[in-house]
């Protein structure tokens, strides 16, 4: 494919020119396919507590398109629904450069970007007119100076509902100081309650969180989201790791920020069956974290996810991943003798 050529040429930049080149190739339509592909009818899935309607499971994780300026260009590239953001109220610069690194040897990328974006109000208009023809969310965070991160997250909700098909709240970002101290108990279920009030417009909603939860929070976790957040649609797992596995190579390891890509598949994909099993169903879940192929989508559905989104890999595998993983999974679907892909959900468990 031309844009996968034009992706490797790409990556011979640093890592940020690299993704900033290429969000301005997007919005000119440049490498954009004409058309988004026709995806299998054992595709097709409906998320059942949030009801969102996917033609393929396979999703455009956040951080890629922050300020919702391309939705349109990467449902072309064959996602079946592409998360926006994180938004933040205010705009913010993030953190200091450099702030992106590619471990080739490892295929993984550690960020410490810190919520880099435009604000509410840019994000906004951009989600307002756009089109894809696929399901587009948006992720809400807070800013990193706020004086009241819930009423950060209160005020993204009210901002964006009109607009989107859904609502993601991204407390498991290990780039915004004490972020992810929301993930505990008391804060998450204050933190819940006051959404739960913003989300006038019923739009679903989903909570992202991190990888590095142990049994105790995890069952914390489901235990708020059964009780105070029992209006949310499900959880998304997970975001990058603060975790250094002892295999990695590259000589970028010791960066600060949060690891993805390929080291991310297993540690998220048990994080992943863990809530699944201590959910039983109950609430919708996508399974984010080091997927490369249809293999790796196949396994997280199996180990309980209802669909999955990718982010990072595009920078080893190119822009035709999304497609290349629905082709995979439709054939891995089809020899396990299942006439649709939710069929698979679980099956691991």
């Amino acid at each position: 494919m031309l844009a996968d050529l034009g992706a490797k040429a790409i990556r011979l930049l640093p890592p940020e020119a690299a993704h900033n080149a290429t969000l301005r190739l997007l919005t000119k339509g440049i490498g954009v396919p004409a058309r988004a592909p026709a995806f299998p009818s054992g595709l097709s899935v409906t998320l059942p507590k949030s009801g969102l309607k996917l033609a393929s499971p396979v999703g455009l994780a956040a951080g890629f398109d922050k300020n919702c300026e391309v939705p349109e260009a990467m449902a072309r590239f064959g996602f079946g629904f592409v998360e926006c953001g994180t938004v933040t109220p205010k705009p913010q610069a993030g953190n200091p450069k450099p702030r992106l690194f590619r471990l080739e040897e490892d295929r993984a990328v550690i960020n410490r970007m810190g919520f880099n974006n435009y604000g509410l109000d840019y994000f906004v208009r951009r989600l307002a007119k756009c089109s894809p023809g696929v399901p587009v969310g948006a992720n809400v965070g807070a800013n990193k100076d706020s004086e009241d991160r819930t009423q950060d997250y209160v005020t993204g909700i009210e901002a964006v509902a009109p607009h989107t098909d859904y609502i993601t709240i991204n407390i498991s970002s290990p780039n915004t100081p004490g972020l992810r101290g929301l993930q505990d108990k008391a804060s998450l279920t204050a933190l819940l309650t006051r959404c739960r009030a913003a989300d006038r417009k019923g739009k679903p909603v989903f909570l992202k969180v991190a990888p590095d939860l142990d049994a105790e929070a995890i069952a914390d976790i489901c235990g708020v989201v059964r009780g105070e957040g029992a209006w949310l649609s499900g959880l998304i797992i997970s975001n990058t790791t603060l975790a250094r596995p002892s295999t990695l190579q590259d000589d970028q390891k010791t960066q600060a920020g949060g690891l993805s890509g390929a080291p991310l598949f297993h540690p998220s994909t048990a994080v992943l069956t863990r809530f699944a099993r201590e959910l039983r169903g109950e609430f919708d879940l996508i399974g984010a974290g080091g997927i490369a192929s249809g293999a790796d989508a196949y396994r997280k559905l199996r180990a309980g996810a209802h669909a999955v989104q990718l982010y990072s890999m595009l920078v080893y595998e190119g822009p035709g991943l999304a497609a290349r993983i629905a082709g995979e999974l439709d054939a891995a679907r089809a020899k396990d003798g299942f006439a649709s892909i939710a069929e698979a959900t679980g099956k691991d468990l």
